[in-house]
């Protein structure tokens, strides 16, 4: 901690999220800073900006990911899932054996770029039972739980809600919210999806709305915590916000930009 002229000593938190493969950037996010907060999306499936990266052209080729991004793209998604069936049924190592050794390839050297301390939650890509095989213990992992950090209560709710996508780490509304309730009043409220505001959840690259939460923006209504942190969202037509008392950021797309979010006190 950065002694300030009086004596006291400030607290400064690097936060990332949507990592999605950037390891190389990872491992010099928490530079300057007494602890690393992620929001999880380690892992990088397929890039929208760059369809030659990631686990599915990996597997299948840029010209196949170039095809499942346009489906997407295109909100064609049982299209696009019978293309990756199609895909699927090519090859003979087994789907989830397959996409498993991929997963293990990227969190082994992702995990292994993590500084000490790190306190982390899952995103909805991510695979959590992997996760207790390769944090450290440097790496706190939490999801619908508290820590302090410098003297201020951080609340941590992973993954993502339900959606058309089917990503690895969705659970239904319900159970997220009881996520939301065990965290309780914090100073800072980390999580993966955004709260439910159209201006927050809309990507203008995709040019979609992505799933935000409702039982979110209660909470921060309710709770009022100094900060709301969250990804998710690449590009949001509105990177921060103020709701009530509480200023709501997109601590960005870290696989794109390679630079934390700084908060200090």
């Amino acid at each position: 901690m950065a002694p300030t002229p009086g004596g006291n000593r400030r607290t400064r938190i690097h936060v990332v999220s949507d990592v999605h493969g950037n390891a190389r950037d990872l491992a010099r996010a928490g530079e300057g800073a007494d602890a690393l907060v992620c929001l999880g999306d380690l892992v990088l499936f397929l890039d929208y900006a760059d369809h030659s990266r990631g686990i599915f052209p990996d597997l299948f080729g840029t010209e196949n990911a170039d095809r499942i991004v346009e489906l997407r793209t295109a909100r064609r998604f049982e299209e696009a899932r019978d293309f990756q069936r199609r895909l699927w049924a090519g090859i003979e190592m087994d789907r989830a054996a397959a996409i498993e050794k991929a997963v293990r390839k990227q969190y082994a050297e992702l995990f292994a770029a993590f500084p000490t301390p790190t306190y982390a939650t899952y995103g909805n890509v991510d695979i959590p039972p992997l996760w207790r095989e390769y944090a450290g213990p440097g790496t706190t992992v939490l999801d619908g739980q508290r820590v302090e950090i410098g003297g201020r209560t951080f609340g941590f709710v992973g993954g993502g809600l339900r959606t058309p996508m089917r990503t690895p780490y969705e659970v239904d509304d319900e159970e997220y919210a009881a996520k939301i309730e065990a965290v309780g009043e914090v100073d800072v409220l980390c999580t993966h999806i955004p709260p439910e505001v159209p201006d927050l959840v809309y990507d203008t690259v995709a040019r979609r709305f992505e799933r935000g939460s409702r039982a979110l923006l209660d909470a921060i209504r309710r709770t009022r915590p100094r900060y709301s942190l969250f990804g998710h969202v690449h590009q949001p037509l509105v990177r921060r916000m103020r709701i009530g008392a509480t200023e709501c950021v997109n601590v960005g797309h870290f696989a794109s930009t390679g630079r934390p979010w700084a908060l200090e006190w």
